[in-house]
């Protein structure tokens, strides 16, 4: 993930730091005014959100992961 702040009021309130283990659902910071944050998946992720889908922190499910099965 990474926080970008916007042009203008460039507002972003991180409540972690670098390397902090975060769970699920977890808020991680207060992004205010244009700023934003890009999420990165791995290829295996089904994104469940499209484009202009309006998304909820700590509420909106973004992508699930497959689990594969095992080889044995």
């Amino acid at each position: 993930m990474r926080l970008i702040a916007g042009l203008i009021a460039r507002r972003i309130v991180p409540f972690v730091q670098i390397g902090d283990e975060v769970a699920r659902g977890d808020r991680i910071s207060l992004i205010q005014f244009g700023s934003r944050a890009d999420v990165y998946l791995p290829r295996n992720a089904r994104i469940k959100v499209k484009i202009n889908d309006r998304v909820v922190g700590g509420e909106t499910v973004i992508a699930v992961f497959e689990i594969e099965p095992s080889r044995s």
